[in-house]
């Protein structure tokens, strides 16, 4: 049995996995030691300690260890590793957790990292306390899709079905610079008559040639907008960071945000992983360190005059994930992006299930702390339990349209929720993760795509 969070190389995909470094070696020693002792006096299993909330707490406290981090921390009990009780008390919740990056593939193929449909359900809603997702489009064009617009379309249908509540929604893939631009508009048309489409995904860096697109291009990122406005589905979600290689330009880069953002109020644009860049190390905002990285996505909107509140929106999908091993920066980037976008517009996203199960990422935003000193100095905020909740999953709601109030007791009421009761007497996490782990999974993965990284 693993470790409820992994220490070893995983990426979602979009960048090369990191290699394991002496830090990451000695986290998880802490956490095997912190473990080992949590077995002897709890008198659990090895097994069982590990699926509880003990396990979780014992690899946070082996970072806290090993970084002894006065920006950032895992809060928690000094006997969270000892007693469920105390983990509980802060890794446990029930707040209504949505989160607006999550993946799949359909049909699952021999040799693909990422897991299926099953996998989907099971990570997801099952080993998780996600209450409600968003089932994203990956980055690959139509003819290399791993996750067909259909086969979406399905899941959605047997998680509706099943549930008989509003739990699932999914984005349609808009890829205007392949091709010709009105063959891709009239496809927004038929799809969103077809489909039931929360959302618009774009990938300005998904490049046929080499050569990606911005949003305020107006023979390209410009008619994207303005069909979105006339098919009244007015959210478009957009990946921003994590470079896919070596381009001729850094379409990743969220300098077009603030741009269009002020020229179509009415439009809501999702920011993805916040422009956050893993070779990037991110400290307190500066407008003069603004080429790329989160300082460049809070740098377009300032630029052009968008205040906290606005209709650009900061996502964490794989920007957490990366940033729970470094509580220093982690501090900085959740500060600075509930600064300069406001409490209500940064948004909870895993990308799982390249990750495997969110739990575990839950888990840990539930425990982190700004430190105070890092508060004073910078301006940041506490990360208060209301707040949290705002981050986790009540700001996506009001994006999305959901009314917790009026949704939320029928979504715990209803078969998913059901059949998860039943599921944990004998809750059985895999503790897996689904992404590429090594160089060679991540170049494969991208050749099955046809060329594309994924």
């Amino acid at each position: 049995m693993s470790l409820p969070l992994t220490f070893d190389p995983v990426s979602n995909g979009e960048y090369l996995p990191p290699r394991k470094t002496s830090k990451h070696a000695e986290m998880e020693a802490r956490a095997w030691t912190l473990a080992e002792q949590g077995i002897r006096r709890t008198g659990m299993d090895r097994r069982e300690f590990l699926r509880s909330s003990c396990g979780m707490a014992a690899c946070l406290m082996a970072i806290n260890g090993a970084t002894a981090s006065a920006a950032g921390s895992y809060d928690l009990p000094r006997e969270a590793a000892l007693d469920p009780a105390a983990a509980d008390s802060i890794l446990a919740g029930d707040e209504f957790i949505f989160d607006i990056q999550t993946h799949h593939v359909m049909p699952p193929k021999p040799g693909w990292a990422m897991g299926g449909r099953y996998e989907f359900v099971k990570e997801i809603f099952l080993d998780s306390d996600t209450t409600c997702a968003v089932l994203s489009a990956l980055p690959a064009v139509e003819e290399k899709q791993p996750l067909p617009q259909a086969e979406a379309e399905v899941t959605r249908e047997i998680i509706e079905q099943l549930a008989g509540s509003p739990r699932l929604w999914v984005h349609a893939l808009v890829t205007p610079n392949y091709g010709d631009v009105k063959r891709h508009l009239e496809g927004m048309e038929r799809v969103s008559k077809k489909y039931k489409i929360a959302a618009w995904k774009t990938y300005t860096l998904l490049a046929e040639g080499g050569k990606g697109y911005w949003h305020h291009d107006e023979e390209v990122g410009i008619p994207v907008i303005e069909k979105a406005r006339e098919l009244g589905i007015k959210l478009l979600c957009t990946h921003k960071g994590f470079p896919f290689g070596k381009l001729n330009d850094r379409y990743d880069t969220p300098r077009d945000i603030g741009v269009v953002a002020k020229r179509f109020p009415d439009m809501k644009f999702i920011v993805y992983h916040s422009g956050f860049i893993p070779k990037i190390a991110e400290g307190p905002y500066d407008p003069a360190k603004a080429d790329e990285g989160v300082n460049c996505l809070i740098k377009s909107v300032e630029d052009h005059g968008l205040k906290p509140g606005s209709n650009v929106y900061a996502e964490l999908g794989s920007t957490w994930w990366n940033l729970m091993k470094k509580p220093d920066q982690a501090a900085h980037v959740l500060g600075k992006l509930l600064k300069a976008f406001g409490e209500d517009n940064v948004l909870w996203g895993t990308d799982c299930l390249w990750y495997g199960s969110p739990q575990a990422q839950i888990a840990a935003f539930r425990a982190f702390q700004i430190g105070p000193e890092l508060r004073e100095k910078h301006g940041y905020p506490e990360l208060t339990k209301e707040l949290k909740a705002k981050i986790l999953g009540l700001s996506s709601a009001k994006v999305y349209g959901i009314e917790p109030k009026r949704d939320l007791p029928k979504i715990r009421k209803d078969d998913v929720e059901k059949l998860k009761q039943s599921y944990l007497p004998h809750r059985d996490p895999s503790h897996k993760v689904y992404g590429p782990r090594t160089r060679r999974e991540f170049l494969e993965l991208i050749q099955r795509r046809g060329g594309q990284p994924a």
